[in-house]
């Protein structure tokens, strides 16, 4: 996959076009949530007529705010299924956007400072893997090999104790997240209204 062929600033990915006069459908918001769902209805259900409005400008609100991290590895069953199908998803996006995002999966741990940190995050650990997602429990030793700048010494404020690891979890530069999914959406013909606010029904 290559991405040289597209222009740096990304007011050249999509269409900026005049509001038609109706839609199949509105969305409220062109951030992660409302480009995605814009792109899937495209995608897999062959709904175009679609306008996305966005009251200022794209990946300018949460999606330039976000942590970046892309995880599966949640407690509840319910929460590590919608956030393991997502993580499928991710995998998949950068090739069947045709852009490169700067997913990167470089894993993510999680610290346990205390006894009851601990407790928690091998039962997390333990109730993802009857799941099927991939995590590990660290000792402190383990969290030392994986990240050598951390300190495990016991005489700190806040020791090490041990960490939960989601090996498949990484990053994402999400302004191009944004990017890709309106590039996408643009070529679906879904019509994207930057500074467009909705104030009423």
């Amino acid at each position: 996959m290559t991405t040289e062929h597209l222009p740096e600033h990304p007011d050249f990915l999509w269409r900026n076009p005049e509001p038609k006069s109706s839609y199949d459908a509105v969305i409220v918001g062109g951030g992660g949530h409302g480009l995605a769902t814009a792109y899937y209805l495209a995608k897999n259900h062959g709904m175009t007529n679609i306008a996305i409005l966005e009251k200022g400008w794209l990946a300018g609100g949460n999606m330039a705010r976000n942590t970046t991290i892309i995880r599966s590895n949640y407690l509840w069953d319910e929460s590590a299924a919608i956030y393991e199908h997502a993580l499928k998803l991710w995998e998949i996006l950068p090739e069947e956007l045709e852009y490169d995002f700067l997913f990167s999966q470089r894993g993510v741990m999680n610290l346990a400072h205390t006894l009851g940190d601990v407790r928690e995050s091998v039962r997390r650990v333990g109730a993802n893997k009857l799941n099927g997602v991939d995590a590990e429990w660290l000792d402190p030793q383990q969290v030392k090999e994986l990240c050598p700048i951390l300190n495990i010494n016991d005489n700190i404020r806040y020791p090490v104790m041990g960490a939960t690891y989601q090996p498949r979890a990484g990053i994402a530069k999400h302004d191009h997240v944004a990017w890709a999914f309106a590039r996408k959406c643009d070529e679906l013909g879904v019509d994207i209204i930057q500074n467009c606010e909705v104030t009423g029904f």
